[in-house]
Protein backbone atom coordinates (compact mmCIF):
# COMPACT_ATOMS: atom_id res chain seq x y z
CA UNK A 1 0.00 0.00 0.00
CA UNK A 2 1.52 3.69 -0.99
CA UNK A 3 1.66 6.24 1.76
CA UNK A 4 -0.08 8.50 -0.46
CA UNK A 5 -3.00 5.79 -0.22
CA UNK A 6 -3.39 5.98 3.43
CA UNK A 7 -4.32 9.95 3.03
CA UNK A 8 -6.08 9.80 0.23
CA UNK A 9 -8.77 7.56 2.08
CA UNK A 10 -9.16 10.57 4.56
CA UNK A 11 -10.83 12.80 1.62
CA UNK A 12 -13.93 10.82 1.09
CA UNK A 13 -13.83 9.54 4.96
CA UNK A 14 -14.23 13.19 6.15
CA UNK A 15 -15.51 15.27 3.37
CA UNK A 16 -12.87 16.95 2.18
CA UNK A 17 -12.98 18.68 -1.13
CA UNK A 18 -8.75 18.24 -1.51
CA UNK A 19 -5.71 16.79 -0.29
CA UNK A 20 -2.76 19.14 -0.59
CA UNK A 21 1.05 18.25 0.74
CA UNK A 22 3.52 20.78 0.58
CA UNK A 23 7.08 20.67 1.64
CA UNK A 24 7.79 21.33 5.42
CA UNK A 25 4.33 21.65 6.46
CA UNK A 26 2.11 18.94 7.18
CA UNK A 27 -0.42 17.58 4.81
CA UNK A 28 -3.90 18.98 5.13
CA UNK A 29 -7.31 18.67 3.56
CA UNK A 30 -9.16 21.43 2.20
CA UNK A 31 -13.09 21.62 2.71
CA UNK A 32 -15.80 23.32 0.64
CA UNK A 33 -16.31 26.12 3.32
CA UNK A 34 -13.05 26.98 3.13
CA UNK A 35 -11.69 25.68 6.70
CA UNK A 36 -8.51 23.23 6.45
CA UNK A 37 -7.09 20.52 8.92
CA UNK A 38 -3.80 19.15 9.22
CA UNK A 39 -3.53 15.01 8.56
CA UNK A 40 -0.19 15.16 10.70
CA UNK A 41 0.83 16.96 13.73
CA UNK A 42 4.45 17.18 11.84
CA UNK A 43 6.21 18.73 8.82
CA UNK A 44 6.81 16.31 5.88
CA UNK A 45 10.72 17.35 4.70
CA UNK A 46 10.81 17.70 1.23
CA UNK A 47 13.07 14.13 0.91
CA UNK A 48 10.00 12.20 2.43
CA UNK A 49 7.55 13.80 -0.12
CA UNK A 50 9.94 13.13 -3.16
CA UNK A 51 9.21 9.57 -2.20
CA UNK A 52 5.67 9.41 -1.60
CA UNK A 53 5.29 11.04 -5.37
CA UNK A 54 7.50 8.44 -6.53
CA UNK A 55 5.55 5.72 -5.47
CA UNK A 56 2.64 6.65 -7.58
CA UNK A 57 4.08 7.55 -10.39
CA UNK A 58 4.41 4.27 -13.30
CA UNK A 59 8.26 3.86 -13.94
CA UNK A 60 7.48 4.15 -17.38
CA UNK A 61 6.84 7.73 -16.88
CA UNK A 62 9.69 8.63 -14.02
CA UNK A 63 12.38 10.28 -16.36
CA UNK A 64 9.70 12.44 -18.07
CA UNK A 65 8.25 13.39 -14.64
CA UNK A 66 12.00 14.02 -13.63
CA UNK A 67 12.81 15.99 -16.53
CA UNK A 68 9.82 18.36 -17.05
CA UNK A 69 8.50 18.56 -13.30
CA UNK A 70 4.93 18.78 -14.01
CA UNK A 71 2.12 16.26 -14.25
CA UNK A 72 -1.50 15.44 -13.75
CA UNK A 73 -3.03 12.01 -13.54
CA UNK A 74 -6.02 10.15 -12.69
CA UNK A 75 -5.39 7.83 -9.75
CA UNK A 76 -8.29 4.93 -8.60
CA UNK A 77 -8.45 4.15 -4.96
CA UNK A 78 -11.45 1.88 -2.90
CA UNK A 79 -13.53 2.22 -6.14
CA UNK A 80 -12.97 6.29 -5.60
CA UNK A 81 -10.73 8.24 -8.52
CA UNK A 82 -8.73 10.90 -7.88
CA UNK A 83 -7.32 13.83 -10.04
CA UNK A 84 -3.62 14.46 -8.77
CA UNK A 85 -2.01 16.82 -9.99
CA UNK A 86 2.15 17.37 -9.24
CA UNK A 87 4.53 20.11 -9.75
CA UNK A 88 8.53 20.24 -8.97
CA UNK A 89 9.45 23.63 -7.12
CA UNK A 90 12.90 25.25 -5.77
CA UNK A 91 12.15 23.49 -2.11
CA UNK A 92 10.52 20.33 -3.15
CA UNK A 93 7.35 18.46 -4.78
CA UNK A 94 4.01 19.68 -4.61
CA UNK A 95 0.77 17.66 -4.82
CA UNK A 96 -2.65 18.12 -4.41
CA UNK A 97 -5.32 15.46 -4.92
CA UNK A 98 -9.59 15.78 -5.95
CA UNK A 99 -12.06 13.10 -6.14
CA UNK A 100 -13.72 12.85 -9.50
CA UNK A 101 -17.17 11.99 -9.71
CA UNK A 102 -18.57 8.57 -10.71
CA UNK A 103 -16.44 5.58 -9.27
CA UNK A 104 -13.71 4.33 -11.09
CA UNK A 105 -12.25 0.62 -10.82
CA UNK A 106 -10.37 -0.72 -7.54
CA UNK A 107 -6.61 0.53 -8.13
CA UNK A 108 -4.08 1.38 -10.40
CA UNK A 109 -3.41 4.48 -12.49
CA UNK A 110 -6.14 5.54 -15.35
CA UNK A 111 -4.94 8.36 -17.19
CA UNK A 112 -1.47 10.53 -17.26
CA UNK A 113 -0.71 13.39 -18.14
CA UNK A 114 2.71 15.16 -18.66
CA UNK A 115 2.75 19.27 -18.71
CA UNK A 116 4.78 20.35 -21.33
CA UNK A 117 5.95 23.70 -22.89
CA UNK A 118 6.29 22.30 -26.80
CA UNK A 119 2.50 22.80 -27.93
CA UNK A 120 0.69 19.70 -29.25
CA UNK A 121 2.78 17.27 -27.50
CA UNK A 122 1.38 15.38 -23.83
CA UNK A 123 3.46 12.61 -23.59
CA UNK A 124 6.94 11.84 -23.43
CA UNK A 125 8.28 10.27 -26.90
CA UNK A 126 7.64 6.87 -27.39
CA UNK A 127 5.16 6.44 -24.89
CA UNK A 128 2.31 4.40 -24.96
CA UNK A 129 -0.89 5.36 -25.81
CA UNK A 130 -3.02 7.01 -22.99
CA UNK A 131 -6.23 8.79 -22.69
CA UNK A 132 -5.11 12.12 -21.56
CA UNK A 133 -6.91 14.82 -19.19
CA UNK A 134 -8.14 18.10 -19.68
CA UNK A 135 -5.19 21.00 -18.94
CA UNK A 136 -4.53 21.15 -15.24
CA UNK A 137 -3.64 24.32 -14.23
CA UNK A 138 0.00 25.02 -12.33
CA UNK A 139 -0.03 24.01 -8.66
CA UNK A 140 -0.83 27.51 -6.54
CA UNK A 141 -1.17 27.43 -2.41
CA UNK A 142 -3.91 28.64 -2.03
CA UNK A 143 -3.75 28.60 1.62
CA UNK A 144 -1.35 27.69 4.35
CA UNK A 145 -3.02 25.63 7.67
CA UNK A 146 -2.09 27.61 10.92
CA UNK A 147 -0.40 25.29 13.76
CA UNK A 148 -0.89 27.32 17.51
CA UNK A 149 2.76 26.18 19.09
CA UNK A 150 2.33 23.39 21.67
CA UNK A 151 2.27 24.33 25.36
CA UNK A 152 4.12 22.14 27.46
CA UNK A 153 1.26 20.00 28.26
CA UNK A 154 -0.82 20.01 25.13
CA UNK A 155 -0.33 17.03 22.94
CA UNK A 156 -0.55 17.47 18.97
CA UNK A 157 -4.02 15.60 18.72
CA UNK A 158 -5.19 18.01 21.26
CA UNK A 159 -3.87 21.35 19.85
CA UNK A 160 -5.47 20.19 16.54
CA UNK A 161 -8.69 20.09 18.37
CA UNK A 162 -8.52 23.85 20.08
CA UNK A 163 -7.65 25.40 16.81
CA UNK A 164 -10.06 23.74 14.58
CA UNK A 165 -13.39 22.86 14.84
CA UNK A 166 -13.10 19.69 12.48
CA UNK A 167 -11.69 17.38 14.80
CA UNK A 168 -8.05 16.16 13.97
CA UNK A 169 -7.78 12.95 11.79
CA UNK A 170 -5.79 10.17 12.86
CA UNK A 171 -3.78 8.80 10.22
CA UNK A 172 -1.70 5.38 10.68
CA UNK A 173 1.21 6.06 8.38
CA UNK A 174 4.93 5.54 9.04
CA UNK A 175 4.76 8.98 9.95
CA UNK A 176 3.59 8.15 13.63
CA UNK A 177 4.29 5.01 15.88
CA UNK A 178 6.00 2.09 14.51
CA UNK A 179 7.38 2.00 10.68
CA UNK A 180 5.49 0.34 8.39
CA UNK A 181 7.48 -3.24 6.77
CA UNK A 182 8.52 -2.16 3.30
CA UNK A 183 8.22 -4.55 0.42
CA UNK A 184 11.90 -6.18 -0.33
CA UNK A 185 13.57 -5.06 -3.73
CA UNK A 186 13.49 -8.35 -5.97
CA UNK A 187 16.93 -7.34 -7.38
CA UNK A 188 17.90 -6.98 -2.66
CA UNK A 189 16.29 -11.10 -2.90
CA UNK A 190 18.70 -11.72 -5.40
CA UNK A 191 21.97 -9.85 -4.51
CA UNK A 192 21.50 -11.73 -0.64
CA UNK A 193 20.34 -15.10 -1.44
CA UNK A 194 23.56 -15.15 -3.82
CA UNK A 195 25.97 -13.55 -1.34
CA UNK A 196 24.55 -16.25 1.22
CA UNK A 197 25.03 -19.22 -1.35
CA UNK A 198 28.50 -18.27 -1.59
CA UNK A 199 29.29 -17.95 2.17
CA UNK A 200 30.14 -14.28 1.93
CA UNK A 201 30.39 -11.80 4.75
CA UNK A 202 29.67 -8.58 3.11
CA UNK A 203 27.95 -6.72 -0.45
CA UNK A 204 29.74 -3.89 -1.85
CA UNK A 205 27.25 -1.91 -4.57
CA UNK A 206 28.59 1.25 -5.97
CA UNK A 207 26.94 3.35 -9.02
CA UNK A 208 27.48 1.63 -12.41
CA UNK A 209 29.28 -1.32 -10.80
CA UNK A 210 28.92 -4.85 -10.64
CA UNK A 211 28.18 -5.92 -7.22
CA UNK A 212 31.45 -7.18 -5.06
CA UNK A 213 31.10 -9.90 -2.14
CA UNK A 214 33.64 -10.33 0.27
CA UNK A 215 34.31 -14.00 0.49
CA UNK A 216 37.09 -15.64 2.43
CA UNK A 217 38.13 -12.13 2.91
CA UNK A 218 38.77 -11.80 -0.56
CA UNK A 219 36.78 -9.52 -2.83
CA UNK A 220 34.38 -11.05 -5.80
CA UNK A 221 32.55 -9.50 -8.64
CA UNK A 222 28.95 -10.85 -8.97
CA UNK A 223 29.19 -10.42 -13.20
CA UNK A 224 25.67 -12.06 -13.11
CA UNK A 225 24.00 -9.17 -11.81
CA UNK A 226 25.87 -6.21 -14.14
CA UNK A 227 26.42 -2.71 -13.33
CA UNK A 228 23.93 -1.12 -11.41
CA UNK A 229 22.22 2.28 -12.36
CA UNK A 230 21.48 4.70 -9.96
CA UNK A 231 17.91 4.61 -9.90
CA UNK A 232 18.24 0.72 -9.80
CA UNK A 233 20.44 1.46 -6.43
CA UNK A 234 18.02 4.39 -4.80
CA UNK A 235 15.02 1.63 -5.27
CA UNK A 236 16.73 -0.85 -3.88
CA UNK A 237 18.10 1.16 -0.79
CA UNK A 238 14.83 2.45 -0.02
CA UNK A 239 13.10 -1.24 0.14
CA UNK A 240 16.17 -1.86 3.15
CA UNK A 241 15.68 1.23 4.89
CA UNK A 242 13.50 2.31 8.00
CA UNK A 243 12.01 5.89 7.85
CA UNK A 244 14.38 7.30 9.78
CA UNK A 245 17.58 5.80 8.69
CA UNK A 246 16.38 6.85 4.97
CA UNK A 247 15.86 10.63 6.19
CA UNK A 248 19.37 10.46 7.74
CA UNK A 249 20.59 9.14 4.01
CA UNK A 250 18.73 11.92 2.42
CA UNK A 251 20.32 14.71 5.11
CA UNK A 252 23.55 13.78 6.10
CA UNK A 253 24.43 11.24 3.08
CA UNK A 254 25.18 8.62 5.40
CA UNK A 255 23.53 6.10 7.32
CA UNK A 256 24.12 2.80 9.77
CA UNK A 257 21.10 0.23 10.38
CA UNK A 258 20.42 -2.98 10.94
CA UNK A 259 18.26 -5.53 8.17
CA UNK A 260 16.65 -8.54 9.55
CA UNK A 261 17.04 -10.46 6.39
CA UNK A 262 14.30 -13.82 7.34
CA UNK A 263 14.18 -15.52 4.45
CA UNK A 264 17.85 -15.99 4.58
CA UNK A 265 17.89 -16.31 8.50
CA UNK A 266 20.10 -13.94 8.89
CA UNK A 267 20.50 -9.96 9.83
CA UNK A 268 22.51 -7.40 7.84
CA UNK A 269 24.34 -4.41 8.97
CA UNK A 270 24.23 -2.18 6.32
CA UNK A 271 26.41 1.62 5.26
CA UNK A 272 24.43 3.60 3.02
CA UNK A 273 27.38 6.23 1.76
CA UNK A 274 27.21 8.93 -1.39
CA UNK A 275 30.48 9.27 -3.25
CA UNK A 276 31.49 11.02 -5.84
CA UNK A 277 29.71 8.62 -8.63
CA UNK A 278 26.75 8.39 -7.09
CA UNK A 279 24.67 6.55 -4.06
CA UNK A 280 26.26 2.89 -2.57
CA UNK A 281 25.77 0.64 0.45
CA UNK A 282 27.57 -2.24 2.00
CA UNK A 283 25.87 -4.62 3.91
CA UNK A 284 27.66 -7.43 6.20
CA UNK A 285 26.04 -10.69 7.09
CA UNK A 286 25.15 -10.96 11.04
CA UNK A 287 23.87 -14.65 11.55
CA UNK A 288 20.55 -15.27 13.44
CA UNK A 289 22.31 -17.69 15.74
CA UNK A 290 24.89 -16.89 18.30
CA UNK A 291 28.24 -17.96 17.86
CA UNK A 292 29.36 -21.21 19.08
CA UNK A 293 32.75 -20.73 21.28
CA UNK A 294 33.83 -24.31 19.93
CA UNK A 295 33.53 -23.37 16.61
CA UNK A 296 35.38 -20.37 16.56
CA UNK A 297 37.94 -21.54 18.26
CA UNK A 298 38.23 -19.23 21.90
CA UNK A 299 39.93 -20.47 24.19
CA UNK A 300 39.49 -21.55 27.80
CA UNK A 301 40.90 -18.73 29.46
CA UNK A 302 38.89 -16.02 26.93
CA UNK A 303 35.49 -18.47 27.52
CA UNK A 304 35.87 -17.71 31.57
CA UNK A 305 35.81 -13.66 31.32
CA UNK A 306 32.02 -14.15 31.23
CA UNK A 307 32.03 -15.33 34.91
CA UNK A 308 34.17 -12.15 35.93
CA UNK A 309 32.25 -10.43 38.61
CA UNK A 310 33.14 -7.13 38.03
CA UNK A 311 36.22 -5.38 35.90
CA UNK A 312 36.61 -4.16 32.50
CA UNK A 313 37.42 -6.53 29.02
CA UNK A 314 38.43 -5.09 26.05
CA UNK A 315 38.11 -6.71 22.35
CA UNK A 316 40.59 -4.97 20.17
CA UNK A 317 41.74 -5.40 16.32
CA UNK A 318 41.61 -3.60 12.87
CA UNK A 319 37.75 -3.34 11.37
CA UNK A 320 36.29 -6.62 9.98
CA UNK A 321 38.36 -8.68 12.54
CA UNK A 322 35.33 -10.48 14.52
CA UNK A 323 35.26 -8.47 17.52
CA UNK A 324 31.36 -8.56 18.10
CA UNK A 325 31.35 -12.10 17.14
CA UNK A 326 34.07 -12.91 20.18
CA UNK A 327 31.98 -10.38 22.02
CA UNK A 328 28.45 -12.30 21.14
CA UNK A 329 30.23 -15.64 21.96
CA UNK A 330 31.40 -14.34 25.77
CA UNK A 331 27.61 -12.64 26.52
CA UNK A 332 25.99 -15.94 25.15
CA UNK A 333 28.32 -17.90 27.34
CA UNK A 334 27.52 -15.17 30.69
CA UNK A 335 23.02 -15.53 29.49
CA UNK A 336 23.66 -19.50 30.15
CA UNK A 337 25.54 -19.52 32.89
CA UNK A 338 24.85 -16.83 35.15
CA UNK A 339 21.16 -14.82 36.27
CA UNK A 340 21.81 -11.14 36.07
CA UNK A 341 21.00 -8.18 33.73
CA UNK A 342 23.23 -7.52 31.19
CA UNK A 343 22.59 -4.46 28.88
CA UNK A 344 24.25 -3.65 25.52
CA UNK A 345 24.84 -0.39 23.89
CA UNK A 346 25.82 -1.00 19.70
CA UNK A 347 25.39 0.77 16.82
CA UNK A 348 23.52 -0.85 14.99
CA UNK A 349 22.59 -4.07 16.96
CA UNK A 350 24.29 -6.90 15.44
CA UNK A 351 23.58 -10.34 17.23
CA UNK A 352 20.24 -10.54 18.89
CA UNK A 353 20.37 -12.30 22.61
CA UNK A 354 17.24 -14.57 23.76
CA UNK A 355 16.97 -14.86 27.35
CA UNK A 356 18.03 -17.72 28.68
CA UNK A 357 19.35 -16.77 32.44
CA UNK A 358 19.57 -13.41 31.88
CA UNK A 359 17.58 -10.80 31.15
CA UNK A 360 19.01 -8.55 28.29
CA UNK A 361 18.11 -5.03 27.19
CA UNK A 362 19.76 -3.78 23.59
CA UNK A 363 19.93 -0.30 23.13
CA UNK A 364 20.82 1.37 19.73
CA UNK A 365 22.62 4.20 19.32
CA UNK A 366 20.28 6.95 17.60
CA UNK A 367 17.41 5.11 17.76
CA UNK A 368 17.21 4.39 21.78
CA UNK A 369 19.72 6.69 22.91
CA UNK A 370 21.39 9.46 21.80
CA UNK A 371 25.37 8.42 21.99
CA UNK A 372 27.54 5.57 23.69
CA UNK A 373 28.01 7.98 26.61
CA UNK A 374 24.63 9.08 27.19
CA UNK A 375 23.33 4.98 26.97
CA UNK A 376 26.36 4.51 29.30
CA UNK A 377 25.47 6.64 31.55
CA UNK A 378 21.54 5.66 31.61
CA UNK A 379 23.15 2.10 32.56
CA UNK A 380 24.40 3.21 36.02
CA UNK A 381 20.52 4.19 36.85
CA UNK A 382 19.16 0.72 35.56
CA UNK A 383 20.14 -1.78 37.85
CA UNK A 384 22.82 -3.65 35.29
CA UNK A 385 25.67 -6.73 35.99
CA UNK A 386 26.72 -6.71 32.86
CA UNK A 387 26.97 -3.60 30.02
CA UNK A 388 28.48 -4.10 26.59
CA UNK A 389 29.53 -0.79 24.90
CA UNK A 390 29.80 -1.80 21.11
CA UNK A 391 32.67 0.93 20.76
CA UNK A 392 34.46 3.12 22.93
CA UNK A 393 35.05 5.85 20.43
CA UNK A 394 35.51 8.85 22.36
CA UNK A 395 37.16 10.29 26.07
CA UNK A 396 34.15 10.17 27.54
CA UNK A 397 33.00 7.12 27.08
CA UNK A 398 35.80 5.90 27.72
CA UNK A 399 35.92 7.18 31.26
CA UNK A 400 32.26 6.10 31.73
CA UNK A 401 33.08 2.97 31.10
CA UNK A 402 36.35 3.12 33.99
CA UNK A 403 34.10 3.99 36.37
CA UNK A 404 31.13 1.84 35.71
CA UNK A 405 34.07 -0.99 36.09
CA UNK A 406 35.82 0.73 39.12
CA UNK A 407 32.26 1.21 40.98
CA UNK A 408 31.81 -2.66 40.89
CA UNK A 409 30.36 -4.10 37.37
CA UNK A 410 31.23 -6.30 34.91
CA UNK A 411 31.86 -4.00 31.22
CA UNK A 412 32.82 -5.42 28.16
CA UNK A 413 34.18 -3.20 25.28
CA UNK A 414 35.72 -3.12 21.82
CA UNK A 415 38.64 -0.69 20.56
CA UNK A 416 40.62 -0.30 16.91
CA UNK A 417 43.92 -1.12 18.41
CA UNK A 418 46.04 -3.51 16.81
CA UNK A 419 47.95 -5.14 20.25
CA UNK A 420 47.07 -5.88 23.31
CA UNK A 421 49.76 -4.01 24.87
CA UNK A 422 48.95 -1.56 22.58
CA UNK A 423 45.42 -0.74 23.60
CA UNK A 424 46.67 0.19 27.42
CA UNK A 425 48.76 2.37 25.55
CA UNK A 426 46.03 4.12 23.46
CA UNK A 427 43.48 4.32 26.58
CA UNK A 428 45.91 6.23 28.80
CA UNK A 429 46.64 8.48 25.86
CA UNK A 430 43.00 9.57 25.25
CA UNK A 431 43.51 11.84 28.29
CA UNK A 432 45.51 15.04 29.48
CA UNK A 433 48.60 14.58 30.72
CA UNK A 434 47.91 16.06 34.22
CA UNK A 435 44.76 13.14 34.28
CA UNK A 436 47.17 10.05 32.98
CA UNK A 437 48.48 9.09 36.03
CA UNK A 438 45.30 8.77 37.47
CA UNK A 439 44.01 6.65 34.66
CA UNK A 440 46.75 4.51 35.09
CA UNK A 441 45.52 3.59 38.73
CA UNK A 442 42.38 3.44 37.57
CA UNK A 443 43.17 1.16 34.54
CA UNK A 444 45.17 -1.14 36.78
CA UNK A 445 42.49 -1.71 39.10
CA UNK A 446 39.98 -1.82 36.14
CA UNK A 447 40.95 -3.52 33.77
CA UNK A 448 40.99 -7.42 33.79
CA UNK A 449 41.87 -8.39 30.28
CA UNK A 450 42.91 -7.31 26.68
CA UNK A 451 41.85 -9.77 23.61
CA UNK A 452 43.36 -8.31 20.72
CA UNK A 453 42.67 -10.76 17.34
CA UNK A 454 43.07 -10.47 13.60
CA UNK A 455 40.94 -12.46 10.66
CA UNK A 456 43.46 -14.86 8.44
CA UNK A 457 43.14 -16.93 5.74
CA UNK A 458 42.44 -20.74 6.38
CA UNK A 459 44.20 -23.63 4.44
CA UNK A 460 41.26 -25.18 2.62
CA UNK A 461 38.71 -22.66 2.99
CA UNK A 462 37.28 -20.00 5.59
CA UNK A 463 38.68 -17.74 7.83
CA UNK A 464 39.90 -18.49 11.28
CA UNK A 465 40.75 -15.99 13.89
CA UNK A 466 44.31 -15.48 15.63
CA UNK A 467 43.69 -14.28 19.29
CA UNK A 468 46.17 -12.48 21.80
CA UNK A 469 45.35 -12.40 25.19
CA UNK A 470 46.70 -10.26 28.14
CA UNK A 471 45.25 -10.54 31.35
CA UNK A 472 46.31 -8.30 33.91
CA UNK A 473 48.01 -10.17 37.31
CA UNK A 474 49.23 -8.51 40.22
CA UNK A 475 52.68 -7.91 38.46
CA UNK A 476 51.34 -6.48 34.94
CA UNK A 477 48.74 -4.33 37.32
CA UNK A 478 51.81 -2.90 38.84
CA UNK A 479 53.80 -2.44 35.78
CA UNK A 480 50.85 -0.63 34.38
CA UNK A 481 50.31 1.26 37.68
CA UNK A 482 54.03 2.83 37.13
CA UNK A 483 53.99 3.34 33.68
CA UNK A 484 56.36 0.19 32.60
CA UNK A 485 53.88 -1.21 30.03
CA UNK A 486 57.53 -1.95 27.68
CA UNK A 487 57.84 -4.53 30.05
CA UNK A 488 54.35 -6.05 30.02
CA UNK A 489 55.52 -8.40 26.42
CA UNK A 490 58.34 -10.00 28.63
CA UNK A 491 55.61 -10.57 31.55
CA UNK A 492 53.13 -12.27 29.25
CA UNK A 493 56.03 -14.29 27.67
CA UNK A 494 56.68 -16.17 30.96
CA UNK A 495 52.73 -15.89 32.31
CA UNK A 496 51.60 -19.02 29.75
CA UNK A 497 50.07 -20.67 32.66
CA UNK A 498 47.72 -17.77 32.99
CA UNK A 499 46.73 -17.61 29.50
CA UNK A 500 49.02 -15.09 28.02
CA UNK A 501 49.88 -15.38 24.33
CA UNK A 502 51.93 -13.13 22.35
CA UNK A 503 50.48 -12.72 18.84
CA UNK A 504 53.38 -13.81 17.33
CA UNK A 505 53.22 -17.25 19.67
CA UNK A 506 49.61 -17.74 18.36
CA UNK A 507 50.44 -17.09 14.49
CA UNK A 508 53.68 -19.45 14.83
CA UNK A 509 51.10 -22.24 16.19
CA UNK A 510 48.68 -21.75 13.37
CA UNK A 511 51.77 -21.90 11.08
CA UNK A 512 52.89 -25.26 12.55
CA UNK A 513 49.40 -26.89 12.63
CA UNK A 514 48.89 -25.98 8.94
CA UNK A 515 45.80 -24.33 9.45
CA UNK A 516 47.42 -20.50 7.56
CA UNK A 517 50.01 -20.04 5.40
CA UNK A 518 53.35 -17.82 6.89
CA UNK A 519 53.10 -15.30 4.37
CA UNK A 520 49.61 -14.61 5.19
CA UNK A 521 50.28 -14.62 8.56
CA UNK A 522 53.26 -12.40 7.27
CA UNK A 523 50.85 -10.05 5.81
CA UNK A 524 48.40 -9.89 8.83
CA UNK A 525 50.87 -9.76 11.79
CA UNK A 526 50.93 -6.11 13.66
CA UNK A 527 55.19 -6.58 14.26
CA UNK A 528 56.47 -7.31 11.22
CA UNK A 529 60.14 -7.78 12.42
CA UNK A 530 59.73 -9.63 15.82
CA UNK A 531 56.94 -12.23 13.58
CA UNK A 532 60.58 -12.84 11.42
CA UNK A 533 62.83 -13.36 14.30
CA UNK A 534 59.98 -16.06 16.21
CA UNK A 535 59.57 -17.89 13.06
CA UNK A 536 63.40 -18.31 11.97
CA UNK A 537 63.80 -19.55 16.30
CA UNK A 538 61.06 -22.30 14.68
CA UNK A 539 63.38 -22.96 12.12
CA UNK A 540 61.73 -21.90 9.72
CA UNK A 541 63.65 -19.51 6.31
CA UNK A 542 60.81 -17.33 6.07
CA UNK A 543 61.99 -13.52 5.12
CA UNK A 544 59.96 -11.71 2.42
CA UNK A 545 62.29 -9.11 2.02
CA UNK A 546 64.98 -12.04 1.20
CA UNK A 547 63.07 -13.66 -1.17
CA UNK A 548 62.69 -15.98 1.40
CA UNK A 549 58.89 -17.86 1.51
CA UNK A 550 59.57 -20.84 3.70
CA UNK A 551 60.95 -24.36 3.92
Amino acid sequence: MAQLDKLLQQIVTKGARSLRIEPNQPPFLEFSGGGSVPLLPQALPPTMLEHITQEVIPAEYKEAWSQQGQLAFEYALGGVSYRITMERSAIGNRLKAEPKDGIAPLGGIQEIKFVDEEPGRTSPPSSPAIAVLPPTPAITLEHTPSLVPATPFQSAPAQLAATSSIPPVAVDSIFAGPPAPRELNPLALVLFTALLERKGSDIHCTCDENPIFRVNGELEDFRECGPLGKSQLLELMYSLATPDAWGKFQSRSDADFAFGFELGGCRLRVNFFQDRVGPGFVARVIPNEIPDPDRLGLPEPVRQLALLAKGLVLVTGPTGSGKSTTLAAIIDLANQQRMDHIVTIEDPIEFVHPRKKCLINQREVHTHTESFKSGLRAALREDPDIVLVGEMRDLETIAIALETAVTGHLVFGTLHTSSAVGTIDRIVDQFPADRQQQIRVMMADALKAVVSQILLKKIGGGRVAALESLFITPAISNLMREGKVFQIPSAMQVGRAYGQRLMNDVLMDMIQDKKVTAMDAYLKCPDKESFIQTIKRAGINFDPRAGQTGA
